[in-house]
């Protein structure tokens, strides 16, 4: 059993988030769905929580109310085979309006940060050639999306 489950606070849309993640990842499920009852702060009917899977990874989606909203101090990291993989989940994670951000971060339509990473990467920033690093970071610093042939081309001094 998985000891730490992530707990997304949504307003109103944690069954429609759940839902969407699990059509963008592989492996991905709905496992359970509780709903307010009657009497209840929130609408009759409405997902109190719903438990679910991104390629085996647990996650809770609680619809609690306005009060809180996502930020970037909590982000999803994606690691990512290539950069068809890489392109795939950028595309899908920043449409119906998510947001681009800087060096592989965007933000899905309900806030939630994602960092979609080619596996690669480490092996070009942090690589045993110091300068070509430096180069690969500062190619990746003016990226949105990360290209890891440009990143490779950068750190090679191609």
């Amino acid at each position: 059993m998985q000891k730490i489950t992530p707990c997304l606070w949504f307003d109103t849309e944690g069954e429609e988030a759940a839902e969407y993640y699990v059509s963008v990842f592989e492996n991905s499920r709905i496992l359970e769905v509780s709903r307010y009852g009657p009497g209840m702060h929130r609408p009759e009917g409405l997902a109190l929580t719903v438990e679910f899977e991104l390629n085996g990874q647990r996650f809770t989606a609680l619809n609690g109310g306005p009060e809180f909203t996502f930020d970037e101090a909590v982000s999803f990291q994606v690691s990512c085979a290539d950069q068809a993989e890489v392109d795939h989940y950028w595309s899908r994670l920043t449409a119906d309006g998510g947001k681009e951000s800087q060096c592989g971060w965007l933000k899905d339509r309900w806030g939630v940060s994602w960092q979609i990473i080619p596996e690669q990467l480490a092996s070009y920033i942090g690589g045993p050639d110091p300068d070509g690093a430096q180069r690969a970071m500062q190619a990746m610093l003016g990226m949105r999306k990360l290209d890891i042939d440009a990143i490779r081309e950068a750190y090679e001094g191609t």
